[in-house]
């Protein structure tokens, strides 16, 4: 077999000067020819001889390399590329990050009107923008296939075209978490799990009372993918709060337990559906989301939402709002 295998080498290495030693044989040949009609077709025909140098590698034509696939959605979101780790302390987005100059509400009541309310009269148009981000504090914590973040989202709600009330700030809500975020790298009829993360979730709006809104919460979402698709099953459990202390005592009678947020891309459209039900037979609510966007520029894309439910922020969380609004959306960074 070691013959074998050094025959092979001393013909792989012998060939190139072999075809030299041939073209090369060719050439005198066709010099020593007396008669100039007869050498020219000589050369001719040995410039018409295959460049074995530059021929076509037969091989790579029968198997074409495959093109490189696109990196996941949630690939992207949670660091899972071994091979390009952003590392700790990068931000990155966590939510979308967007900004919609116009929404329109309509047919909502402020749930605190009047003199308890700090606007008297709420205009149905305003300005809605939501900034979302993360940093990783531990990777591969204990030596395993999980990481540590921390996140913060905030989302408002601008009065701008309200001139006479000094076009002011209607809500804000704050979102700060901790998550641990497991990689089960995990397949499942054909879905790739690509994430589970436990965490706790706090959410309030900063206001004095009577206005106040604010909660916590134990949170364990799952990341699924199958091609375009993307599925978060998100669920959480209130943390319990003494009566006297409890703004908002009845939240999960309208937010529920949990909802699933879900993606699909075509080309370089962006489709996203959020779920919410309250699972509650003899009040039952539900609330979804609907959204769409495509980039117009780099890293910039135009952003077409509309929600229609309850909880849309803290302060309405038990007033049905239908909104829908149009602005700009930032893609995610590198």
């Amino acid at each position: 077999m070691k013959r074998l295998f050094s025959l092979i080498a001393a013909l792989l290495l012998a060939f190139p000067p072999l075809v030299l030693a041939d073209v090369a044989g060719g050439l005198r040949d066709c010099a020593q020819i007396e008669n100039d009609s007869d050498r020219l077709v000589c050369y001719d025909a040995l410039a018409r001889r295959p460049d074995l140098s530059t021929a076509p590698d037969e091989s790579a034509a029968a198997y074409p390399r495959e093109p490189e696939s696109e990196v996941s959605y949630l690939t992207k979101r949670w660091d899972l590329d071994e091979s390009g780790v952003r590392g700790r302390y990068t931000l990155i987005p966590h939510r979308d990050n967007y900004l919609m100059p116009l929404t329109y509400n309509g047919g909502q009541d402020q749930p605190a009107k009047g003199a308890d309310y700090t606007i008297k009269d709420v205009d149905d148009h305003e300005v809605k923008y939501q900034i979302s981000l993360k940093t990783k504090l531990w990777q591969d914590v204990l030596g395993q296939r999980m990481d540590l973040w921390f996140a913060y989202t905030q989302q408002s709600y601008w009065q701008l075209y309200n001139i006479d009330e000094s076009a002011p700030f209607r809500e804000t809500n704050y979102e700060p978490e901790l998550l641990l975020s497991f990689h089960p790298r995990l397949k499942l009829f054909g879905i790739d799990v690509r994430t589970l993360n436990l965490g706790f979730n706090h959410q309030s709006n900063g206001r004095p009372e009577p206005l106040s809104r604010s909660w916590n919460r134990l949170v364990a979402n799952l990341g699924l993918e199958k091609g375009a698709f993307t599925v978060e099953l998100k669920s959480w459990y209130r943390v319990p709060e003494s009566r006297d202390e409890d703004d908002n005592r009845d939240i999960d009678d309208y937010l529920g337990p949990g909802e699933i947020q879900s993606y699909y891309r075509w080309h370089d459209h962006r489709f996203g559906l959020m779920l919410r039900n309250n699972f509650q037979r003899g009040d039952n609510r539900s609330t979804f989301q609907v959204d769409w966007s495509f980039p117009v520029m780099e890293k910039v894309g135009l952003y077409v939402q509309y929600f229609n439910g309850y909880g849309e922020n803290l302060l309405d969380y038990n007033q049905h709002a239908n909104r829908i609004g149009i602005g700009f959306i930032l893609s995610d960074w590198n």
